[in-house]
């Protein structure tokens, strides 16, 4: 029955109360800051250290990106240039060959007609000399069978002599 006693009210506690409740509350208090507070505080800061490592890393991670990325879209660029470049030199390379091919075929055909003339020319001259030859040995022959018909006598042989000396004393 010390509720209903006169001197206990529920708004002003004890003196004895009040300073065991606060002595308690004091010990609680230092060993919740030693044992829960500061390392719960170190969770929190090392949490938060990881958080900011975390962000700094992900921003690394995207400069990273963004370079690698610009990297790649100059390569390709470099390559295309490279690839248009082995293209045209391609293509030059092509018509060289081709004009080379075609000066090379003139070429072996002016040898040819040149060689075709020669020989059509020294042919030519072949048998010009053949029909020469061949001239030149009916017309002795003929000679011979009119010498022959007309110095069947002396008398003609002689007058013949006679005009061949004198025909060489003149030249």
């Amino acid at each position: 029955m010390i509720f209903l006693a006169s001197e206990f009210s529920p708004i002003l506690p004890e003196f004895g109360i009040f300073f065991w409740t606060m002595f308690i509350f004091l010990i609680v208090w230092a060993g919740l800051g030693t044992f829960a507070f500061k390392p719960i505080q170190r969770a929190l800061k090392k949490r938060e250290e990881d958080i900011q490592s975390s962000l700094d890393q992900a921003k690394r991670a995207r400069e990273e990106m963004a370079q690698l990325q610009a990297t790649n879209e100059q390569l390709l660029k470099q390559a295309q240039e490279e690839r248009v470049a082995i293209l045209k030199e391609a293509k030059e390379a092509k018509e060289n060959i081709i004009k080379e091919s075609k000066e090379k075929a003139k070429e072996e055909a002016q040898k040819i007609v040149v060689a075709a003339k020669a020989d059509i020319e020294h042919m030519k001259l072949e048998v010009m000399t053949n029909i020469k030859n061949e001239v030149g040995a009916m017309a002795i022959a003929i000679a011979e069978k009119l010498l022959i018909g007309q110095l069947k006598d002396k008398a003609n042989q002689e007058s013949l002599a006679q005009k061949m000396v004198d025909d060489f004393k003149l030249n």
